[in-house]
């Protein structure tokens, strides 16, 4: 066990990580105001966006970037004199003070180039690779489109329809929480701030007024929004010392979002074309690299069938923070990459016989990086057990049942399966 006097100066270092922290917000610094969007529209969507670095710099973002980042650095000095730079502590907060210098480097390099590597250095590239001779992560979106398009294309499997509107989806999805997150206080709400149809906070979810919904949607944003993002958040902030779980950094941001489509399949939530659209993410920051620009991720987008409006925000989320032309944000491809890491991970445990350490994906944001850290300093007494425990991860027999036959499964050969079943489908 830890001293408690080195506990107590966890708990003053980590809550000052917090309020460094508390003033950077992400998305909107980077986010297009409305304004771009009806000009696009005003030019019938045949020109690019005009925007820029100038447009980025009129934007204030609420701290001086130099000034916050030297603060991250003298508190990174603090924690290292302070606790050791070998203690486990040290180096799980020393490493988030380290992520947020470089948050704050990519905001300060907005409409540039450098906006685009270090928003790679932060939440990856879609042409990296799992391990040496395996497909990268753009190569497995497109091995999923075919399957998702032959699935799609049959409409056999029609959308529910979107017929709540977001007052009455805040009743329904309020009491779905209410009923699913006992011991957690989660207001559901309007917002006209968010190009997302939905965004979790710290206690609450937010819906995007002027989107319809379908029962579907919100059971999704009940698991992913609700009992990961929000669950996960709550989980950090009851932690007695590492409160700054509590706060997620770009990393965290690749499992956390990978844990939500996770769970969305595993309580067999999601849908195909919901799928479909994360792997469009992938493909259209792939494409974007390769050369394309807003105006033709926009017109790939209408041309699968969505809306002009949703078009406009699907192509938008890859050029935030970049300009029309540049290289784009790569933050859209974590949710596959998070699943591909978060799954694994899963599978590995279930294999070592160590299913029982699964819910420590919960105990607040965490990077799979940090698992074993985590590990060791819940061992030591410095972290506590997760307090809110999804259903699926409360009783982990489902889990490793289907994750084991899934495994055993994957070794048959489909090309052999397809022979063997195919000709009963003619």
């Amino acid at each position: 066990m830890i001293d408690k006097a080195l506990l107590l100066k966890t708990r003053e270092l980590s809550d000052r990580l917090i309020a460094l922290q508390t003033p950077i917000r992400i998305l909107d610094a980077i986010n297009w105001d409305k304004s771009v969007k009806e000009e696009f529209f005003r030019q019938k969507c045949q020109k690019n966006p005009l925007v820029d670095r100038a447009y980025y710099q009129q934007r204030d973002l609420g701290f001086v970037p130099s000034d916050l980042r030297q603060a991250f650095s003298d508190l990174n000095r603090n924690i290292i004199s302070q606790l050791g730079q070998l203690n486990p502590i040290a180096q799980y907060m020393s490493k988030m003070c380290t992520e947020y210098k470089t948050v704050l480097s990519m905001l300060e390099y907005r409409g540039t180039p450098e906006f685009h590597d270090l928003s790679v250095e932060l939440f990856g590239h879609p042409k990296d690779l799992f391990h040496a001779g395996e497909p990268s992560l753009s190569e497995l979106a497109n091995m999923l489109e075919l399957p998702l398009k032959n699935l799609l294309s049959a409409d056999i499997l029609p959308d529910d329809p979107k017929n709540i509107d977001a007052d009455e989806a805040v009743k329904i999805l309020a009491e779905q929480v209410k009923l699913s997150m006992p011991g957690i206080d989660v207001e559901v709400m309007i917002s006209d701030g968010i190009v997302s149809d939905a965004a979790a906070g710290a206690n609450n979810i937010k819906l995007n007024q002027d989107v319809k919904f379908s029962q579907r949607e919100l059971d999704i944003l009940e698991v992913h929004e609700g009992w990961i993002h929000v669950g996960t958040t709550q989980n950090g902030l009851a932690q007695p010392y590492l409160t700054c779980l509590s706060k997620g950094t770009p990393s965290s941001t690749v499992t956390q979002e990978g844990l939500a489509v996770l769970t969305e399949i595993i309580t067999l939530k999601s849908t195909p074309r919901r799928l479909a659209k994360l792997v469009n993410r992938i493909q259209a920051v792939t494409k974007v690299i390769d050369g394309a620009e807003f105006v033709d991720i926009y017109r790939d987008y209408v041309a699968q069938g969505l809306s002009k409006d949703e078009s406009y925000t699907l192509a938008q989320r890859v050029f935030r923070g970049s300009t029309a032309t540049g290289l784009p944000f790569t933050k859209d491809i974590a949710y596959i990459k998070g699943f591909v890491l978060v799954y694994n991970l899963i599978r590995v445990a279930i294999q070592l016989g160590r299913i029982d350490q699964l819910p420590l994906l919960l105990v607040g944001k965490i990077s799979i990086d940090d698992f074993r850290l985590i590990s060791q300093l819940h061992d030591l007494g410095v972290i506590e057990s997760p307090k809110f425990v999804p259903p699926h991860f409360k009783d982990l027999r489902g889990l490793a049942t289907w994750l084991s036959f899934g495994r055993f499964i994957g070794n048959l050969s489909f090309e052999q399966l397809e022979n063997d079943y195919k000709p009963l489908f003619l």
